[in-house]
């Protein structure tokens, strides 16, 4: 088999339920949040590097990169197959780009080695629920919430999600508002509170990586304030999770 694995990326985007999973997308609503925050935040870099900033956010990059490179007439006849079964111009462009980029970077890993993979935020984003649906006013449905995109040029400012594992992703994923919070100096233990119909649940990220109930976080912003706990939005929690994810992985002296 040539092509890279023929492909790859081509066989896990086949294996997206686009859009009947509505109960699996409802489970993923935050983690598929952040998922697109990350994917924005690269296809801006990818932008601004291939001078592509008038086709942000939801384009073939390879066309930028490369337009003269060209899949093998097998895998493109795949890929336009696959491609009619996909919902929506803004998903069929990203799934065409995604494939295409891989087999171009399988061709030639030096091509832009410097950048982030553009498309794998998207991927999990699509195998953690399915489609997202564009308005008429640019704003994105990505079931369960709804998004505003901003500019290209906003995006770069976004800081990175650096750990896009799948504990990690599950991790973020919780029914109700959640807030989170850690020490000062940024070093963990991390914590949330979600308020689900009203009622409030208190919970620690534990070494184990799973959330545990606990009384560490006081009852008003005040007394959390005076405890010396500080807010984290999504990305920092998110990045916090990695980093105990990490620890547990690759614990001090592991080689």
């Amino acid at each position: 088999m040539t092509d890279h694995t023929r492909s790859a990326m081509l066989n896990r985007l086949r294996a997206v339920e686009w859009t009947d999973g509505w109960d699996h997308a409802f489970g993923h609503v935050l983690s598929r949040r952040l998922l697109m925050r990350e994917y924005l935040r690269r296809a801006a870099v990818w932008a601004q590097a291939c001078s592509a900033e008038s086709a942000w956010p939801f384009f073939d990059i390879t066309e930028h990169v490369d337009p003269e490179f060209r899949l093998s007439p097998e895998l493109s006849a795949e890929l336009d197959e696959f491609l009619r079964t996909v919902p929506g111009s803004a998903l069929r462009r990203t799934c065409a780009g995604a494939v295409r980029l891989a087999e171009l970077r399988a061709q030639n890993p030096a091509a832009y080695s410097d950048l982030p993979d553009l498309y794998e935020p998207l991927v999990l984003f699509y195998e953690r629920g399915g489609e997202f649906v564009v308005d008429n006013a640019g704003g994105l449905d990505l079931t369960g919430v709804s998004f505003r995109p901003g500019t290209a040029q906003g995006n770069l400012g976004t800081p990175p999600v650096r750990a896009l594992s799948q504990t990690v992703l599950d991790a973020v994923d919780a029914k109700g508002r959640i807030s989170y919070y850690t020490s000062a100096d940024g070093q963990g233990p991390l914590l949330r509170r979600r308020v689900l119909r009203g009622e409030q649940f208190d919970e620690l990220f534990t070494r184990d990586l799973h959330w545990k109930p606990t009384d560490r976080i006081p009852g008003s912003e005040e007394e959390i304030d005076a405890a010396g706990l500080v807010p984290l939005d999504e990305i920092a929690a998110a990045n916090l999770i990695g980093t105990i994810v990490a620890a547990i992985s690759w614990p001090e002296g592991r080689s």
